[in-house]
């Protein structure tokens, strides 16, 4: 899940863009005629100890996480609901003609409470989960979709809200300001609110239905994930293995029960070095197995009826919103437009990476018969062949770059790059709350030397913890009543612990994706805009991953990795000849990279553009979409159907597809960098003002062309991944 970036409710509005549900008027109060203000106040009142029904008396505000308890969520959310209803009155009951102020703006700075609730429950949940934060979760998604929904099909609301649109042109509005009002009636209209009483109560209906199911796909696959474990008592199976990779599958052993063995699982740290490493192929088969069918082993937590439902619900409403698909309704809003434009992009980059992964699997084919394997390729294989092509042809594979990327100076170099680019400066700090003893906390403070943010890093691997890695939002950056909010962003990974009295050391591809996660973190950072809707990553789904993916590219420069690249024990800086092994092979295994990625774009793009409302059988649609895409045999998608959390418990339904549209925008604007010097301080304040400073405020495609002086190009990409034809 590299660069995933996830985004909590973080205000009434971004409620209302992001749900959308069942019935009316869930506060809880016991008394349904009572007014919204008055259940508030008397649930407040009734929780006097509950830490969100006052400020945090902490620094800056960052959530007291040692006073917030489970029973304290499901008040705080009434609570939040319920002023968010006396707000939305208000604004109706306002004599006044509607105008951007009293309307637009008033929607925009209400629902704080909600917000504040809602930014750390859905942070845990991910993050640090556990069985009473799953269960909340499931009694508050109906909640907050009718929450959602009582806005959007509220037509007094949206009568108010039309006034002020049709008299747009008038109301000499800034670029941000003419934004935020065309973004807020979008968010109406695309909610129902031009629908009859009837088909409002369907949405509502369906999008309830939808809401419930993707939490049980969640739950599930955090169950099955949870629930599988290779387990070796066997020493002669760990053949292969490095020794950090044998010390931590001891550790994880002692921790699941099984002192004295090892335990492998189908978490990325796991997996992957155990599929790169490990002679026995018995063995590679197995958890190979394991991690592609989770959530497909017809038990209590498969998910093929679930995400099958899903589908078929959300066509259902695609077409009741009068759209043909749901990918149709979807794109409407992001850089892409339509499926079709999607398709055709990746219909240009899919026969040059096939073809690629094709002449992989042939250079393979060839290493396993000159070595008297009497067996075909199969995906349980690759990873381990790759790498012993790598080691061949290079003379490089992984592991000789983890004694020079620790996580701690990985970290360093990403601070020093962060630094040379805009100027800022960290402090950490130890006396901070957070929500597990493993999170680190910093101060950053901008060139002048103010501070402008609260940065979190969560980096090992837990079961507490969903896979993948992210950054989210525990407060945006925005302004409101001369108030200047400052951010409180963290990062959220995956990485071994350390083991045996060593620190956790990365490969290079995890060293990566440090870098990659810090990117969105500094989108999150140097917001500077008025409103919180439009702040860091609130950008539409294919261009956020863009200034991570650029970030990307200063990890792999020589000068920055002259300054953190270092051997853990000896302080010895990375030497130049594995840096040039490195750069000879970062274009190898790309076809293998980018078919599994495109594999489960075209996926996701297939489930969203199904016409019909009857569920699908879902082993068969998949197989019949892989069929008709040719991916080859060796290769699954990066995420089957029964395991794409993106899709079917996240926000990427029909929108797996903006890394790739993401990484055009970023290769493309590195070169702008590397015309100019890498750490060229114009380049640098051009980025920093026109994309990293302005998140959704502007229209994305034009912040981009003000940055880069022209469209992006495929080629860039093309060239950077070895697909680009001689």
């Amino acid at each position: 899940m590299k660069g995933l970036t996830l985004k909590p409710l973080v205000t009434a509005m971004a409620l209302t863009f992001a749900l959308g549900a069942c019935s009316t008027s869930t506060t809880g109060s016991g008394d349904t005629n009572l007014a919204p203000n008055v259940v508030a106040q008397q649930i407040i009142e009734n929780n006097a100890g509950n830490p969100f029904f006052k400020p945090y008396d902490t620094y800056l505000g960052i959530p007291d996480f040692d006073k917030i308890k489970p029973e304290h969520y499901l008040p705080a959310f009434k609570a939040g609901i319920a002023q968010h209803q006396a707000e939305m009155q208000a604004i109706i009951d306002n004599p006044e003609a509607p105008n951007f102020a009293n309307t637009i703006e008033a929607m925009e700075f209400s629902g704080e409470l909600t917000s504040k609730v809602a930014s750390v429950f859905y942070n845990l949940t991910g993050a640090d989960t556990n069985d009473a934060l799953q269960t909340i979760s499931k009694e508050v998604s109906p909640m907050l979709s009718s929450a959602s929904d009582d806005v959007l099909l509220n037509d007094k609301l949206f009568q108010k809200v039309k006034a002020v649109y049709d008299s747009r042109d008038s109301l000499g509005l800034n670029t941000a300001q003419s934004k935020l009002l065309v973004d807020t009636y979008k968010s109406f209209t695309r909610g129902g609110a031009n629908l009859n009483d009837a088909d409002k109560t369907k949405l509502r209906g369906l999008n309830d239905q939808i809401g419930k199911l993707s939490l049980e796909f969640g739950d599930n696959l955090l169950a099955e994930t949870n629930a599988f474990e290779l387990v070796i008592d066997n020493k002669a199976n760990l053949s292969g293995l490095p020794q950090d990779v044998i010390n931590t599958a001891a550790d994880t052993a002692a921790k699941r029960g099984h002192e004295g063995k090892w335990v492998f699982t189908t978490s990325r740290p796991s997996i992957t070095p155990f599929l790169t490493y490990a002679d026995s192929r018995e063995l590679r088969e197995k958890i190979y197995n394991g991690y592609i069918m989770r959530g497909n082993n017809d038990n209590a937590n498969d998910n093929k009826q679930i995400l099958a439902k899903m589908a078929a619900l959300r066509a259902e409403r695609a077409q009741l919103m009068g759209y043909k698909t749901h990918a149709h309704f979807v794109l409407e809003e992001r850089t892409a437009k339509t499926p079709e434009n999607v398709y055709e992009l990746l219909n240009k980059v899919w026969p040059a990476a096939l073809a690629q992964a094709e002449a992989e699997v042939d250079v393979m084919q060839e290493l396993i018969d000159s070595e008297g394997g009497d067996f075909k390729l199969a995906g349980w294989d690759w990873w381990y062949y790759s790498d012993k092509i790598r080691v061949a042809k290079y003379s490089f594979n992984e592991q000789q770059t983890r004694p020079y990327f620790s996580l701690e100076n990985t970290l360093k170099g990403v601070f020093y790059t962060a630094n040379r680019l805009f100027g800022i400066t960290v402090k950490e700090r130890t006396d901070l709350p957070k929500y597990n003893d493993e999170v680190r906390t910093w101060e950053v403070y901008d060139k002048d030397g103010s501070l402008m943010a609260i940065f979190m890093g969560d980096y090992y691997v837990r079961d507490s913890k969903r896979g993948g890695a992210w950054m989210n939002s525990y407060r945006q950056q925005y302004k409101m009543n001369g108030v200047d909010s400052k951010p409180i962003i963290v990062n959220v990974l995956n990485y071994p612990r350390p083991s045996a009295g060593e620190p956790s050391l990365l490969t290079f591809d995890e060293a990566s994706t440090l870098f990659h996660e810090f990117g969105h973190a500094l989108h999150g950072m140097l917001s500077d805009v008025q409103y919180r809707s439009q702040a860091g990553t609130s950008v539409p789904r294919d261009y956020v991953e863009f200034p991570s993916q650029v970030m990307e590219n200063w990890m792999t420069q020589p000068e920055v990795l002259a300054q953190f690249a270092k051997h853990y024990k000896t302080g010895e800086v990375i030497p130049q000849e594995l840096v040039k092994k490195i750069q000879a092979a970062s274009k190898f295994n790309q076809g293998f990279a980018t078919v599994e990625y495109m594999a489960a774009t075209k996926l996701d793009l297939d489930w969203h553009t199904v016409t019909d409302f009857t569920p699908k059988d879902a082993a068969k649609f998949e197989a019949e979409s892989l069929n008709k895409m040719g991916l080859i045999n060796e290769i699954a998608p990066r995420y089957r159907s029964t395991y794409f959390s993106h899709i079917f418990s996240g926000g990427y339904s029909a929108g797996y597809y903006s890394y790739l549209w993401s990484d055009i925008l970023g290769a493309d604007a590195f070169e702008a960098f590397k015309e100019n010097g890498i750490f060229d301080q114009t380049t640098a304040e051009a980025f920093r003002n026109n994309i990293l400073s302005q998140g959704g405020s502007e229209d994305p495609m034009l912040l981009y062309k003000q940055f880069r002086g022209k469209e992006a190009g495929i080629d860039p990409l093309l060239r950077s991944r070895g697909l680009l034809a001689k």
